[in-house]
């Protein structure tokens, strides 16, 4: 990320402080931050923390001469790779709404070149962000190709819980990530599925797979960074989406097949991670079982769907990924599931090393052999397969 560049605006929220935690992270990274702040901003963090953090003078008026020609709104954002607002007010934002150029910041976005993308996290009371005014400004920043980052929800400043609060800097430098990332899946639809299903055998138990959802989500996330549009079908997880993905939240492996065969039509790959249950319980009681004193609980299983069998086996079926978490013979049993799906890729892995972990140990199998990847955290690894899928779909005939 050498020699990138992005402008960083500061604007008047108590969030502000951690802009001066993503700074940190994108210098580490090797991208330069120009920061320019409004005059709100400086109530909270002054400008001498951003110059310290980010090794580069910081940018407050709009009538800087020391710029040669006077046009730092103009200058600022040449050959910048972005610009992201963090955090972005809700009175800044009604200002992106209405293209008010009042300020240096407010000028330049206006002023800026429309292959620079513009991203803002918005920061604000709970209150302020249901407001119909600023759902409607938030609506329109979207329509008009703004990304807007968040809010998350949790605790906030003024004591209230709720939506508004700001992603946390890690989250939002992902995105900034994102901005350098190479567009190697531009045009593409690409359909996930991932984390585990859960399969019910009364109202209180059910018959599960180990999965976080860690790897699905992360190859989501690499996917999108690299230009495709993302729809991700996901098992009962706790983890945020991917900023920009498209998420359908299902229990079952019956209802994940209805959500793939819905989405499947209009994909160009098909990445399935998802841990699926391998059986469902046939009548599953709709009251919780009570104990009888056997010591015994007989259930009858059947086979739930095989998702990516049916997707694979589909005429102009798309690029299909398929994943094997095996417990020993991991080449062995990878292999004959890929040839037995007819996959032209399969991720393997050895299930107790994986499930629950940040990082991963994986082995990519396909027609021209085995390569086997060093463990690496499950971001890293999400990128190099997505990397791998991409040049695979280059050299399809």
């Amino acid at each position: 990320m050498t020699e990138k560049r992005i402008v960083l605006g500061v604007t008047g929220g108590v969030a502000a402080y951690k802009a001066c935690e993503l700074v940190r992270l994108c210098v580490k990274a090797g991208i330069a931050v120009d920061v320019v702040m409004t005059q709100a901003g400086e109530h909270f963090v002054t400008a001498v923390t951003f110059q310290a953090l980010s090794g580069r003078r910081v940018y407050t008026d709009l009538w800087d001469a020391s710029i040669p020609n006077n046009m730092a709104h103009i200058e600022l954002t040449r050959d910048a790779t972005g610009i992201v607002v963090v955090p972005a007010t809700a009175d800044f934002m009604a200002k992106l709404v209405h293209g008010r150029a009042d300020d240096l910041l407010s000028t330049l976005i206006v002023a800026r070149q429309s292959t620079c993308p513009l991203l803002v996290a918005p920061a604000m009371n709970v209150e302020m962000w249901q407001n119909p005014a600023t759902q409607r400004n938030a609506a329109q920043l979207r329509a008009d190709g703004i990304t807007l980052l968040g809010p998350g929800k949790g605790d906030q400043a003024c004591g209230e819980t709720g939506d508004g609060r700001m992603l946390e800097p890690e989250d939002i430098f992902r995105s900034i990530q994102a901005l350098f990332s190479p567009k190697l899946l531009a045009g593409k639809r690409v359909l996930i599925t991932a984390g585990p299903t859960q399969e019910p055998i009364d109202p209180v138990r059910v018959i599960t797979n180990h999965s976080s959802g860690k790897m699905g989500f992360a190859i989501a996330a690499a996917a999108r960074a690299a230009g495709a549009e993302v729809t991700l079908v996901c098992g009962p997880v706790t983890l945020p989406s991917p900023i920009g993905v498209s998420r359908v939240d299902v229990q079952t492996a019956r209802e994940m097949f209805d959500a793939v065969k819905l989405h499947v039509g209009r994909s160009d790959v098909f990445i399935a991670v998802a841990a699926v249950a391998d059986y469902f319980v046939v009548d599953s009681s709709k009251q919780k079982i009570k104990k009888d004193g056997s010591g015994k609980l007989l259930l009858e299983l059947a086979e739930n769907p095989d998702i990516l069998a049916y997707v694979a086996a589909l005429p102009g079926a798309p690029f299909c990924v398929g994943f094997a978490a095996e417990s020993e013979n991991l080449l062995e049993h990878a292999e004959a599931k890929r040839k037995r799906k007819k996959l032209p890729l399969l991720v393997a892995n050895l299930a107790q090393e994986a499930f629950g972990a940040d990082d991963n140990h994986i082995m990519l199998l396909d027609d021209a052999g085995t390569h086997t990847l060093p463990r690496a955290a499950k971001t890293e690894l999400a990128r190099y397969i997505v990397e791998k899928v991409a040049s695979a779909i280059r050299r399809q005939p």
